[in-house]
């Protein structure tokens, strides 16, 4: 019996989100099969322009690539692992291997509000901070700046990913609790025109 074919009991909980690896390319059609089947996926895309010599075009891509969510419905693996373009359920060791809710949560509101997103080298060190206001009220992440812009870092520790959210550094606040708990420290540093000076947190050397 394979990993993908085996499940513990102790972990069959309609609450939990879990994670598949698909085949290249098949994130959206193993998406709407197993939509079709009554599970509840979650997909989560950006739009990306591709150009070309005579025109351009807006595509819709997977956020991670190879891999989508799947929130409960464990007790029906079967249907999920003979489903064309499945190529595994992730697992921890033994168990399947579950995402926090809250990560989750806070890709979900990075993709439906008003907000750029896009796919980022993942990233687990470094500013963390806490929108204060707006859709993305209460979520945390990594802040970056690029080109001017702001974008706070959400990331998804199983799958070792990070995707980029475009957002306003007057909304966003250092979280200092955690950084005094983690033993790091907050800095100021300059965001670019347009931007105030924000106070982060910052990893310390040595």
């Amino acid at each position: 019996m394979t990993a993908s074919e085996q499940i513990a009991p102790a972990i069959l909980d309609d609450s939990l989100w879990w994670a598949l690896y698909t085949r290249h390319q098949h994130e959206k059609v193993v998406a709407e099969m197993l939509a079709t089947k009554g599970f509840d996926v979650f997909l989560p895309l950006y739009e990306s322009t591709r150009r070309w010599k005579d025109r351009r075009k807006v595509l819709a891509l997977p956020l991670f690539p190879c891999y989508l969510f799947v929130h409960g419905g464990l007790d029906r693996k079967l249907q999920v692992v003979t489903t064309p373009g499945v190529h595994m359920i992730l697992y921890r060791g033994e168990q399947v291997a579950t995402v926090p809710e809250q990560e989750i949560e806070a890709i979900q509101k990075a993709v439906t509000g008003p907000y750029r997103v896009e796919p980022h080298p993942y990233l687990k060190c470094g500013a963390r901070v806490r929108v204060m206001r707006g859709a993305l009220e209460g979520v945390e992440g990594i802040l970056f700046r690029k080109k001017n812009l702001c974008r706070l870092i959400l990331s998804v520790d199983m799958l070792a990913q990070s995707v980029a959210v475009e957002v306003n550094a007057w909304d966003v606040e250092p979280c200092s609790e955690k950084g005094r708990d983690i033993g790091i420290s907050s800095a100021p540093i300059n965001l670019g025109p347009g931007h105030r000076t924000e106070s982060v947190i910052v990893s310390r050397a040595g």
